[in-house]
């Protein structure tokens, strides 16, 4: 009886909290940034703003991170739902990628008429790296990228410049190669390419990674890339030809969690208004659509986002619709249960209370037949059937019959207590004595 009005509760509270669930904004997605004035924040910060104007139900919250790496495990330890990550820095092991927010190129900067024709040339010389927050990364990538040509880091000296130091250590030949890596376009490329030109005088050139290809195989977190002829200057060119090299990848990822209407939505958002997302910072001018037929073991993209570029719009609004016809449907088995178990227990409650009446309607009868010891046992059930009426707060239709019911009984083993005292008995015996 109590387990079945509990299940009742539960039922109707579940549905009106998947009312309110459904109808109200619930999706709030954590989101990693980098650090104040970093190229993920500012991004991060547009796509919250033209996030909230698309889709009012989902609402992006800033996470900020120190960095890269942490951006990454904040996917994996659940802190995060979206996080800027690059390719090559510790990738989720459960991340997916929504979007693709930059291509950077890895480039070797070499002096005009560099001896230096491939990696294992390197060895025994010194390399530049920019001087900046993402340096001791992509120190991290020079030493996979050795490693691969059996050349060991440490036969390779690199120091950390800024610009203007980067210049002079070219002039004086105290460097090999900067590598740079970077869009291609204004950034730590087309940086360090005017850095070698002006510490030369001359064009500098673009190492070549001939077995790019190969090298992504082994390391899926690389691309190959065909950095296009002026790519990183145009007078002169440089390259003066398109060059073969690698890149690594910015990317929106999400955990495998993610519901494929969030991560739709999000998608949706990053492609479409890309326009005015670029009105609010430049860098949104990069954002490209993930592949669905890559299929590239690290950061596959998410089925989500999959689904809306395959299917277009439509995909999207039909997904949509099912999640709110799921919702209607459970809404309205939710709301049968809960009528079908309603009923039940209000069935339950007036046959209880009918056999009560009925108890108290026995206990009328017993008592004009009953002795003193007998009557003491009904009113003491009386009692008993009393308590547990109102302990059961009956609410039917029955309370009115139930209480003439209860003042029978009463009633009657009054009358019979009255019959059988000592003054009902001397009353009876008088009046039956001859006048």
């Amino acid at each position: 009886m109590r387990f079945a009005a509990w299940t009742a509760g539960f039922l109707v509270v579940a549905a009106i909290a998947a009312t309110i669930h459904f109808w109200s904004p619930h999706a709030t997605v954590r989101v990693t940034t980098g650090a104040l004035g970093t190229d993920a924040q500012r991004l991060v910060g547009a796509l919250i703003t033209e996030t909230t104007r698309d889709h009012p139900r989902i609402r992006l919250q800033p996470l900020p991170v120190k960095d890269l790496a942490a951006s990454s495990k904040a996917i994996e330890s659940d802190e995060a739902d979206l996080a800027v990550i690059r390719s090559d820095v510790s990738p989720p092991t459960n991340g997916q990628t929504i979007a693709i927010l930059r291509r950077d190129v890895v480039a070797f900067v070499l002096p005009p008429k560099s001896p230096i024709d491939s990696i294992g040339k390197l060895s025994g010389k010194t390399i530049a790296i920019p001087q900046g927050r993402l340096q001791d990364v992509n120190a991290a990538l020079l030493d996979v990228i050795l490693g691969y040509y059996n050349v060991a880091p440490g036969d390779v000296k690199r120091v950390f410049l800024p610009p203007d130091d980067m210049i002079a250590a070219v002039h004086q030949r105290h460097i090999a190669a900067i590598l740079a890596v970077g869009p291609v376009g204004p950034g730590e490329v087309v940086g360090a390419v005017l850095a070698m030109a002006k510490g030369t005088a001359g064009t500098p050139t673009i190492l070549a990674f001939s077995d790019a290809d190969a090298f992504n195989r082994r390391f899926p977190a690389f691309e190959s890339y065909d950095v296009p002829e002026g790519a990183f200057r145009s007078h002169p060119a440089t390259p003066d030809d398109t060059v073969t090299t690698l890149a690594v990848t910015y990317r929106l990822v999400a955990p495998d969690t993610m519901l494929n209407l969030v991560a739709g939505a999000i998608g949706r958002t990053l492609f479409v208004s890309k326009t005015k997302l670029m009105a609010l910072t430049p860098l949104a001018s990069q954002i490209e659509a993930p592949d669905p037929d890559n299929k590239n073991p690290i950061l596959p993209i998410h089925p989500g986002v999959a689904n809306y570029l395959s299917n277009g719009e439509q995909s999207f609004f039909d997904e949509f619709q099912g999640y709110f016809y799921l919702a209607a449907a459970l809404l309205s088995v939710l709301g049968s249960l809960t009528t079908i178990v309603l009923g039940r227990v209000k069935m339950s409650r007036m046959r209880q209370e009918q056999k009560r009446i009925g108890q108290f309607i026995q206990i009328a009868d017993q008592a004009r037949k009953a002795d003193a010891e007998g009557l003491e046992a009904l009113d003491h059930s009386l009692h008993q059937l009393v308590d547990e009426a109102v302990a059961s707060g009956g609410r039917s239709g029955e309370d009115a019959t139930m209480a003439l019911a209860v003042n029978h009984a009463r009633y009657s083993i009054t009358a019979r207590r009255a019959s059988l005292s000592p003054q009902s008995g001397k009353a009876l015996a008088l009046k039956a004595m001859p006048s």
